[in-house]
Parts: structure tokens; sequence; C-alpha cells
């Protein structure tokens, strides 16, 4: 769900918080027993890695970012301005690998299909 949404106004934002959370945990306990270690600090705050999930965000503003282009290549110029700003965000993040996906896979979802053949 895009951020504005879910933060239209406080009950919105709690009722998707708690959505999220049961996700989350649905999610985790749907690992196999022997990986549940190993992602715990990918889902639960108490036990977050910082650098991880600093990561995780920011594979979750590129997926932000490559819907906006697939909206705007079907026309939607709604997608503009968000376009435009989480495009900037992604060029402020000091991740290397952040930069390698944008620089080398980016351009290929702004394709049509007779071009990428």
């Amino acid at each position: 769900m895009a951020t504005p949404i879910k933060n239209f106004n406080p009950e919105i934002k709690r009722t998707f918080g708690e959505i999220e959370d049961l996700a989350k945990r649905r999610l985790y306990n749907m690992l196999p027993e022997e990986m549940r270690k190993q992602y715990k600090s990918l889902f639960f705050l108490e036990e977050r890695d910082e650098e991880n999930w600093k990561i995780v965000k920011a594979a979750d503003k590129i997926c932000v970012y490559l819907k906006c282009l697939e909206e705007l290549k079907a026309g939607n110029s709604e997608f503009l301005k968000t376009e435009k700003s989480i495009k900037s965000v992604l060029d402020n993040y000091d991740f290397p690998e952040v930069k390698y996906f944008m620089e080398t896979f980016v351009a290929s979802f702004k394709l049509t299909l007779d071009e990428l053949n």
C-alpha cells in the first residue's frame, strides 16, 4: 500500500500497522524453523539489525520507484511527482547495492516489450 494512503489519517495508519504486524508474524512463522533465527532481525523491531534494515527500506523505495515507472509508462501522470521524489531519495542513498541496481536494471523498466527483445 502506498505510504500516502497508509498515512492518510491516524486511524488508517494504526490499522495498516496492525495488518502489517499480522502479516510479518504469519510470514515469519511460515519460514522453516532452521531459517527463523537468521531472518528474525528483518521481521521484528526488537531484534532489528540497523544496517540490514536500512537495506530493506532501500529495496522498498526501489519497489515504489519501479511502480511509478510502470504507471508513467502506462500514461498515468499522477505518479510523476512521486517518481521524482523517490528518485531523489534513492540518489542520496549511500549504498553501493542501490547505486548498482539503479544503474544496471532500472533502464530496462522503461522499455516496451518489443524493446526488451
